[in-house]
């Protein structure tokens, strides 16, 4: 499932969004030894580059995998972040790339967040992260596309400005 249409819908969302990287970072936070390495909530730093040349970044969790790939002109490089985890239940994995400081100063001409051993179920991306008593400001809905494994820009409609993208995808269940 995509972003939903509707304020009250992309709020609910958002919610539910926040709850789960709320808890996996708890989790992170939590005793250690209470879930298997392979398990743990990850976060990484990674410098943005720009020069107009394609740059990924990529943390995987188990069978987990999510990419960040983009390219970036003006300023210099910037300090972002990527969070993933799983959920207790294993059926939830996210992953959120975002720039701690709010705002990025850099144009994209391209970006896309791929995930794979899952399929999205909710994505969202910003212009503007939160920060400093600010809010996220999301992008407009025609400037990025999300499929059931990437969320990309929309060639033509993308603005230029990213900061924050958030992904939450549903594992595989074993069925019995």
């Amino acid at each position: 499932m995509a972003a939903p249409s509707g304020r009250s819908g992309r709020r609910l969302w958002a919610a539910l969004v926040a709850a789960v990287v709320l808890c996996l970072a708890a989790r992170a936070a939590g005793e250690p030894g209470t879930a298997g390495a392979a398990e743990e909530p990850s976060t990484a730093r990674f410098d943005v580059r720009p020069g107009g040349e394609v740059h990924s970044f990529s943390r995987s969790l188990g069978d987990y995998t999510c990419t960040f790939t983009y390219s970036a002109q003006g300023g210099t490089n910037e300090e972002w972040q990527m969070n993933i985890g799983v959920s207790e239940d294993n059926l939830l994995f996210s992953c959120s790339v975002w720039r701690p400081q709010g705002k990025s100063y850099l144009f994209f001409t391209q970006f896309k967040a791929e995930v794979k051993g899952a399929k999205i179920e909710y994505a969202m991306a910003y212009s503007q992260a939160a920060a400093g008593g600010q809010s996220d400001v999301p992008l407009k809905q025609e400037e990025f596309e999300i499929t059931e494994t990437t969320v990309s820009h929309r060639e033509g409609k993308f603005r230029f400005e990213l900061s924050k993208l958030m992904i939450v995808a549903k594992t595989p269940r074993d069925e019995l």
